[in-house]
């Protein structure tokens, strides 16, 4: 994702465009500015960028790749405003299903969100681990104590490409199947 192909984009009138990683430095070449990345959206341009991974060359994790790819040609609404302070907003993708079985779901109920639980698919959003994809192991109720000697809610996560590792449950996101 170049500057140059978002210029081209923007000229063609693209509305929206879903990508694994942009440079920030391209981003700032695009806008003519440095942008903050607290807190996005304003920006008055006419074309939304949705970055899925971050900043710096990310491909799109393959079950994100494959879930727009099952929705290629339905309509599509997409936010890209994020805000990173209290009130987090994260960008979004909406597909209205007029029929769930236009994405592969076979049920009704399978579209709907269960919330987190022992099996649950999850995305890790903060370091050391950010990217990561795995599937939620236990979810223990007792507090933990983390390096910073905040006391919060933890997971054990069996991440896809490394170990199993104990989390806050506040630096992962639920990937919606």
């Amino acid at each position: 994702m170049t500057a140059d192909f978002l210029r081209k984009a923007e000229a063609a009138s693209v509305k929206g465009i879903i990508t694994g990683g942009i440079d920030s430095g391209e981003l700032t070449d695009f806008l003519q500015y440095q942008m903050g990345v607290a807190i996005t959206g304003n920006e008055e341009i006419g074309l939304t960028c949705i970055i899925t991974e971050g900043f710096g060359a990310m491909t799109m994790a393959n079950r994100t790749y494959t879930l727009l790819k099952d929705l290629e040609g339905l309509l599509a609404s997409i936010n890209g405003a994020t805000q990173i302070r209290a009130g987090v907003i994260r960008p979004e993708v909406i597909v209205p299903l007029a029929q769930p079985h236009e994405a592969g779901f076979k049920e009704e109920e399978d579209v709907l969100a269960d919330g987190m639980y022992p099996g649950t698919r999850v995305r890790v959003i903060r370091q050391p681990y950010f990217g990561a994809i795995g599937t939620v192991h236990s979810l223990p109720v007792e507090l933990q104590q983390l390096e910073s000697e905040s006391y919060v809610r933890v997971m054990v996560v069996n991440l896809d490409d490394g170990p199993q590792v104990t989390i806050s449950t506040a630096t992962t996101g639920i990937i919606e199947e």
